[in-house]
């Protein structure tokens, strides 16, 4: 097999392309060959240290394939399914093959292909805890959401469309902003010249938004606080452009009672029950037609690092794949 691992942290230049040997499939294990795999900003913060990882390490945490191979125990599952997933425990799914707990893997839906899977599991689960359960999204709701052309943002835009809610979406020049206003959102920011906050208290009369979700962290940090009504929420769930500063409490009460929560999928999705329903929800939406996937990137193994440069750099939009 061909995996990707990092001996230390750094630069896209520090990915590794390495044969190894797999082992047989553990108890309670299964064996997976892999036909896609996804691409997320959580391999870029492992990568560069920013979520610390023990080294040596791989890399990923969303992959599709077919079992290859079952342990002993394993009876949800046999040779020649469809499987997918989209957490760890163990980062390693940038690589041809790899061993996974059964607990923790999905039988792939049959009206989804396997790289609108790989595509969309991941980024999918993510807007489904922030809008249906960390905070949950009303009809009718102004929503803030940073990013929108990226590969959550864009799965937002539609999910919060089907909602019944009012996107407002922040992109960054004119064919993102183009990008966003086809998927869900009914205005769309230009970061590059937009003063954010002063658009969404213009949108939004006055008042504000009850909340904003923000990806990107330290750049926007002010522009987010800034656009929340009062009681408003301010979900803080990426941190692209480095973590926001230390929100004092003092600031959350001037600014009218606001409230600020650092969630993450992994709490989202700790149990196997969490976890399945996520995705079921996710499946679902795609199954009516409410959501569909932009994969606007699609790279080879060997190709890793550049792809890892692209999504660092800004240079995508959508989603990201990477075939074995």
């Amino acid at each position: 097999m061909k995996a990707v691992r990092i001996y230390e942290t750094g630069t896209p230049d520090v990915l590794k392309i390495e044969n190894l040997e797999l082992a047989d499939p553990a108890a309670g294990e299964v064996r997976i060959r892999h036909t896609a795999i996804g691409l997320n900003f959580q391999d870029i913060y492992t990568r560069s240290g920013q979520y610390a990882a023990p080294l040596p390490t791989g890399l990923g945490t969303e992959a599709v394939g077919v079992v290859e191979g079952v342990g002993e125990g394993v009876t949800d599952f046999k040779v020649g399914d469809r499987v997918c997933y989209a957490s760890g425990p163990v980062l390693a799914a940038c690589a041809t093959h790899r061993n996974y707990p059964a607990a923790r893997l999905l039988h792939a839906p049959a009206h989804m292909q396997d790289e609108q899977i790989a595509a969309a599991l991941l980024k999918g689960m993510t807007v489904e805890y922030l809008m249906q359960r960390c905070y949950p999204v009303q009809k009718g709701q102004h929503v803030l959401m940073h990013a929108a052309a990226g590969g959550v943002g864009l799965l937002a835009g539609q999910w919060g469309k089907h909602l019944g809610a009012h996107m407002i979406g922040v992109a960054a020049g004119p064919e993102k902003v183009k990008l966003a206003l086809a998927n869900g959102y009914e205005h769309c920011l230009d970061r590059l010249k937009d003063d954010i906050p002063a658009r969404v208290k213009e949108i939004t009369g006055g008042a504000g938004v009850p909340v904003v979700f923000d990806s990107v962290g330290k750049n926007s940090f002010d522009q987010s606080l800034n656009s929340l009504a009062p009681r408003g929420y301010f979900v803080s769930f990426g941190t692209t452009t480095g973590a926001p500063p230390p929100v004092p409490a003092s600031t959350l009460q001037k600014m009218g009672s606001l409230y600020f929560t650092r969630p993450t999928l992994v709490t989202y999705t700790a149990s196997t029950e969490d976890l399945r329903n996520s995705a079921a929800a996710v499946f679902d939406l795609f199954a009516k037609g409410a959501l569909k996937i932009n994969i606007n990137q699609r790279y080879a193994l060997a190709d890793v690092a550049k792809a890892h440069a692209d999504l660092e750099s800004g240079r995508t939009s959508g989603s990201s794949v990477i075939i074995p």
